[in-house]
């Protein structure tokens, strides 16, 4: 699903945003970036019988791109269709699902058609990934230092957050809940990134919030699309980030310190140690 955020200005304004879509990004092991390919999975055709048609057409081509190299020529727009079964505007909502993915490419004139996509460069975010434009180490490396001023900021608002200011988090949050409701983790990545950015702009420090605010508008800015990471479902890794965050902003309207700091320590998974397997 490819994210096509809102302006990375209008998100880091002080007045927090009522709705938006943030998966808080980490790089790989030992600070580096995650894998530079996206693994490709053959895609059963098998769907449930509540599955619509277009997603139906777009899970048998998404097995084509499992079982294709990458850039490889797929066929013509028709001869998938037909090879599909379903009509021209159900194909082109395939389609878009399948270009949403990252999965395929469409080359228009002789010789083009559907193409097996170049899969993106990756950045971790703890269990799932951001699916990146070519600037993969930039973002990584915004990430790590971003994660790094986290503490900061907060110590910055545990002393001046105004009421509005822990009003206008709860919205935030209450835009993360409404994404985990949806099954939506783009949605959650930008309310998530609006909710750092809300807090930011509490810091007194201007410089402080300038930083930080910019590294958000550079992970934004190059970010594609979320995807899973490891066996646990996205849905689920996003409902445990949604309850950390909203822990957060607990922590802060009672002043608790303590916890506060805790939990961020807990939310910059890129600043932890990677974990044995064994151990996850």
């Amino acid at each position: 699903m490819t994210a096509t955020p809102d302006s990375a200005r209008e998100a880091r304004q002080r007045t927090p945003a009522s709705s938006g879509s943030d998966l808080d990004s980490s790089p790989g092991p030992g600070g580096g970036t995650g894998p530079s390919q996206a693994p490709r999975k053959s895609v059963s055709t098998s769907r449930a019988p509540s599955a619509g048609r277009a997603e139906g057409a777009a899970e048998h081509v998404a097995a084509l791109v499992g079982a294709a190299e990458p850039g490889s020529r797929l066929g013509t727009k028709e001869e998938l269709r037909s090879q599909c079964g379903v009509s021209v505007g159900t194909f082109n909502e395939a389609l878009r699902l399948l270009q949403s993915r990252g999965l395929v490419t469409v080359k228009p004139g002789p010789g083009g058609g559907l193409f097996s996509a170049e899969q993106s460069p990756m950045v971790r975010l703890g269990n799932s990934v951001l699916a990146l434009d070519a600037q993969q180490s930039d973002v990584a490396n915004a990430v790590r230092i971003r994660d790094a001023l986290d503490p900061l900021l907060i110590e910055d608002a545990l002393w001046h957050a105004s009421p509005a200011d822990i009003s206008g988090l709860k919205e935030h949050i209450t835009a993360m809940e409404t994404a985990v409701g949806t099954a939506d983790p783009v949605a959650f990545v930008h309310a998530n990134w609006r909710l750092h950015a809300a807090i930011a702009a509490i810091s007194p420090n201007a410089l402080l919030s300038s930083l930080y605010s910019n590294l958000l508008d550079l992970i934004e800015a190059h970010t594609l699309t979320v995807l899973p990471a490891s066996d646990e479902p996205l849905d689920h890794y996003i409902a445990h980030r949604h309850e950390l965050h909203r822990d957060l902003v607990d922590a802060l309207e009672r002043r608790d310190r303590e916890a506060a700091l805790q939990l961020i320590r807990e939310h910059n998974t890129s600043l932890q140690p990677e974990e044995p397997a064994a151990e996850r």
